[in-house]
């Protein structure tokens, strides 16, 4: 990989690192948010009895524990970057009683796996912040059996995901926040339509599909979704650590106002839309 390719990734690694706790805290409502791409991905796969699953950039474990809970003599394998996160996708492991699931930190740009070794591989919002998406599809296919199977989520295009413009649009608005250069990792750099799948063909994968999969973040009220926002998200962190307690106060009030307004009644449950893409070695 390139040197600034690698700097990227090391910054990463420290980010999810530093992140991991407001995950661990805010857990069951974003694997609630989460649910119905991950559930899509499942589907997709159709894990058998005896599968080897890998489940790459896992974070707090899905769908990799999901999976492994429908494999009675298979394993799922679930790796990430970052070393707290996997401790807690191991502590999630141990309180859903499954003693079939492995936990590897690596870069998924160099899995220490040999080539056709899984069934099948899973990989839920992470290639939109892979350095490299094309070095990532390649090395999966790699470790991926003849026949096996691939699907992976990632967000549709900003107008469909409030749950994230909301707080971002009034971030880049008063902090007058210069666009990273194109191409560079984001939550919406797979945003438009086919471009995963393109990359999945020039890693020559077949019979690939892409549908669209819509979730609700159940938040109930904006205190709730404030401080998710505010715990998980890391460029929102690091966007309001760089700005004053009065800039700060000044970005809460107006994203307040700007989800009170949509959310009049006071049940914040926001709609969302992925793309989630599947194909075969």
């Amino acid at each position: 990989m390139e040197p600034h390719l690698e700097e990227i990734r090391e910054q990463q690694k420290q980010s999810w690192n530093k992140f991991s706790g407001g995950w661990k805290k805010w857990d069951d409502l974003v694997m609630d948010f989460f649910k119905p791409m991950g559930d899509e991905i499942i589907r997709l796969l159709d894990p058998k009895n005896n599968d080897y699953v890998l489940d790459i950039a896992s974070g707090t474990g899905e769908p990799g524990l999901t999976i492994a809970g429908k494999l009675p003599n298979g394993k799922v394998v679930i790796t990430d970057l970052a070393d707290d996160m996997l401790k807690i996708a191991h502590e999630n492991a141990i309180l859903k009683g499954l003693k079939n699931v492995e936990t590897v930190a690596c870069d998924v740009c160099e899995l220490p796996f040999p080539d056709n070794t899984f069934d099948a591989i899973s990989r839920r919002f992470g290639f939109m912040f892979f350095p490299d998406m094309q070095l990532v599809a390649n090395e999966m296919v790699r470790v991926l059996k003849p026949g096996g199977k691939i699907a992976t989520a990632v967000w549709n295009i900003p107008e469909k995901n409030f749950w994230i413009t909301a707080t971002m649009g009034t971030i880049n608005k008063n902090l007058e926040l210069q666009p990273p250069p194109p191409g560079s990792p984001g939550i919406f750099r797979c945003a438009e339509d086919g471009f995963i799948s393109n990359i999945f063909s020039k890693a020559g994968l077949k019979n690939i599909s892409q549908v669209e999969v819509t979730g609700k973040l159940n938040c109930k009220t904006v205190d709730a979704y404030w401080g998710m926002l505010t715990e998980v998200v890391a460029p929102i962190v690091v966007a309001l650590d760089s700005a004053s307690d009065e800039m700060n106060e000044k970005i809460k009030t107006e994203t307040y106002a700007k989800v009170n307004d949509k959310y009049p009644d006071g049940n914040v449950v926001i709609d969302s839309s992925t793309w989630v893409i599947y194909g075969e070695k």
